[in-house]
């Protein structure tokens, strides 16, 4: 079960821009995404590789928590907010939960359940 302070940490790091410092230093190196209903993605260096992928077509991606993270055991639930701006100053926003499965202080799964048409908008 994953401390508050470590998880406090975690959206720290989201909440500053640092995406793929979250990863490197909070994720298990077994660790697994997946967004909605996709495949997994399986791997630290293979989430943090795509991460830096997402963030090479944005000029700016930013994050903020929206209300408590939710802490119970080994699952930690929080809600989201990204802005994405892309190269020509247009930006998008899309709201997410993120649900996760820790084991100790390292994140070993994750979710995220969001409505893909907010970024068409």
């Amino acid at each position: 079960m994953p401390s508050r302070q470590t998880v406090e940490a975690f959206v720290a790091l989201v909440e500053a821009g640092d995406y793929v410092g979250a990863i490197e230093h909070f994720y298990a190196p077994d660790a697994s995404t997946r967004e909605n209903t996709g495949e997994a993605v399986v791997g630290r260096d293979v989430l943090m590789a795509k991460e830096r992928g997402v963030m090479a077509r944005f000029r700016k991606i930013e994050a903020s928590r929206i209300g408590p993270v939710l802490i119970e055991g080994d699952t930690v639930t929080a809600r989201w907010k990204f802005t994405f701006t892309g190269a020509d100053g247009s930006s998008r926003s899309l709201e997410e939960i993120a649900w996760q499965t820790w084991r100790g202080d390292k994140l070993i799964e994750e979710r995220f359940f969001y409505d893909p048409r907010q970024m068409a908008q």
